[in-house]
């Protein structure tokens, strides 16, 4: 007898844990890939992007957001009331399956794109508009209908706070903040008996000038105000027009926040220096997201005392007493996707990153390794000193090392020529250099074609009068490097104190095509530059190109009066073996 009651456990035991281990253990397995990619991709945005670093916060309140939606979940529709529509239900669940095997179709040239492309911000929102379709859509067919596609929405949707906006939407909210704010804590200083200056987004006081982009955060401030009052209100389930009520508020707060941000850093460079503004820059800064938390959690607070919501208070009390059961048992009634369909997607999600990977490398098996080398810096030069990289350059470039310095280079004779009379003390020549490098897999090589001489110059003021093209330079015994020759010059020809500059450009990747490798044929370096256009993006995928780690090295050599182009060209041949280093391969 002991026997016979033993014996239905042992044969219906196993099918239990089959059934209620395997298929779930694949469907999250599944969807933890599909969300893990999705955030790896974003993250290089994170990582290198002050303004969205908050985004490696997001994923864990999305979870945390979707696991209080499940616990208090309506009933899933199952039995009956799925057999009542069953025909227009199921014409529903055909195109439902259509649309997520065009998702997961979607991700093969969406990977493919991101690997070659990883700075194009579109790709980040098609990204996530694919992984959270097929999230509802799970979410549709587990629940049986559009009520728990309703209750998850908010969950998934908030995610895309931490997608980065596009270029054409972000620049015009960050430019028109930083004038905005600029042209109030202007006014402000002088209201205060504070003599200053609005120039664009600077502000001049007696001390020098504020940025206001180093003085503002920008969309840092307005989309983690976005993120806290969405959060918040979630958190305090409130009405819509209370979360939008919410919204504005934390938006508000961060606004009024910024304003005060630079009108102190401005009060601190005229009281005591601009260097002064170091100190408090960071500090003021925490301060505003302190701000925006306290006043949104309390704004929430207020906002949700006054809403007291019966019904879902019953919903939780209902469902708190229909889960005291085993975890087995209250996803038994519950429908998973077939496990085969399970298998599938999990395989094709591996081929997706092997295929799209295979590519870049089948692409890449005529490449070798090139030269390393680094910037070794004159510090014993007379009047050397290293410059500081604007937070607008670090944004934009987003460089994984960065450096900057500036020295006085030694006279040079051919200054005077026929052209320009000899201005009196113009042989000094002052030497500007700058070098970034980007690590292989981190950010897109069309970032390295943003810091060319031709491209920042102008945008300063300067006149380009000159390209004289590419030139190998002797850096190292055996060992050269391509500079490509600009010419420019700031003021008019009759102004006897203008200024001329003599830019040199190198572009360096840590792989090259076989044959190459000591003269560069890049395309930044022979052609004009990149106007990252889609088709320049579409053919770096085409032809399988990604990054491999690449480094930028800027040389110019700035007077007043004209150099000789021939003089030029000897002086910088004369300097680059004081600036490069050969180093060891292990160092990149």
């Amino acid at each position: 007898m002991p026997g016979a009651a033993i014996a239905p456990c042992s044969t219906t035991a196993p099918l239990l844990v089959k059934r209620l281990s395997v298929r779930p253990a694949a469907t999250l397995v599944f969807f933890a890939a599909l969300w893990f990619e999705l955030c790896r991709h974003l993250s290089g945005e994170w990582s290198v992007n002050e303004q969205y670093n908050y985004g490696w916060f997001v994923p864990f309140f999305t979870l945390f957001l979707f696991w209080l939606r499940w616990e208090n979940r309506p009933e899933p529709e199952i039995g009956g009331q799925r057999t009542e529509a069953r025909s227009q239900s199921e014409e529903f669940r055909i195109s439902a399956v259509a649309a997520a095997i065009s998702c997961l179709l979607l991700l093969l040239p969406l990977r493919l794109f991101e690997i070659g492309n990883p700075d194009w911000r579109p790709l980040g929102w098609a990204h996530a508009a694919v992984v959270a379709t097929l999230t509802l859509l799970y979410i549709w067919s587990r629940g049986g209908g559009a009520t728990w596609l309703r209750h998850f929405a908010f969950p998934i949707g908030f995610f895309f706070v931490a997608v980065p906006w596009v270029t054409p939407i972000e620049a015009p909210v960050i430019q028109g903040l930083m004038r905005v704010i600029a042209a109030l804590a202007s006014e402000t200083a002088n209201l205060f008996g504070i003599p200053a200056a609005l120039e664009g987004n600077l502000i001049r006081v007696s001390t020098g000038l504020v940025g206001v982009n180093e003085a503002c955060s920008g969309v840092r401030s307005l989309q983690t105000a976005l993120m806290i009052g969405l959060l918040f209100g979630e958190l305090k389930r409130l009405w819509i027009s209370r979360r939008i009520a919410l919204l504005f508020a934390a938006v508000a707060i961060a606004f009024v926040g910024n304003y005060a941000r630079a009108f102190f850093l401005v009060w601190i460079a005229a009281t005591q220096n601009v260097s002064a503004i170091e100190r408090w820059h960071d500090f003021a800064g925490y301060s505003i997201v302190a701000a925006v938390f306290v006043g949104s959690l309390g704004l929430a607070y207020l906002l949700g005392k006054s809403e007291l919501r019966a019904e879902t208070s019953e919903v939780r009390d209902q469902k708190t007493q229909d889960r005291r059961g085993r975890f087995e048992s209250r996803i038994s009634n519950l429908e998973f996707p077939r496990f085969s369909f399970l298998i599938c997607a999990l395989a094709w999600l591996i081929a997706v990153e092997v295929g799209s990977t295979g590519w870049y490398r089948a692409h890449e098996r005529n490449l070798v390794a090139s030269t390393p080398w680094t910037v070794h810096w004159p510090e014993s030069a007379s009047d050397f000193h290293p410059l500081k990289l604007d937070e607008e350059v670090r944004r934009t470039l987003r460089f994984d090392e960065g450096e900057a310095a500036s020295w006085n280079c030694p006279p040079i004779e051919s200054i005077e020529t026929v052209n320009y009379p000899t201005v009196a003390g113009s042989p000094r020549v002052t030497c500007f250099a700058y070098f970034f490098r980007w690590k292989p897999g981190r950010n897109s090589a069309l970032l390295a074609n943003l810091h060319r001489p031709d491209v920042c110059l102008p945008a300063i003021g300067w006149e380009q009068v000159a390209d004289n093209g590419v030139r190998q330079y002797s850096a190292a015994p055996s060992f050269v490097l391509p500079f490509r020759h600009f010419e420019f010059r700031h003021g008019t020809k009759q102004d006897p104190a203008q200024q001329v500059a003599h830019a040199f450009y190198c572009l360096w990747e840590d792989r090259a095509p076989l044959g190459t490798v000591t003269v560069s044929r890049l395309p930044q370096m022979t052609t004009s530059p990149s106007t990252w256009t889609r088709g320049e993006r579409v053919r770096a995928v085409l032809e399988g190109r990604r990054h491999l780690g690449q480094q930028v090295m800027e040389v110019v050599l700035l007077t007043r009066g004209v150099i000789d182009q021939n003089e030029a060209q000897a002086d910088f041949a004369a300097l680059l073996p004081k600036l490069v280093v050969v180093t060891p391969a292990e160092s990149h």
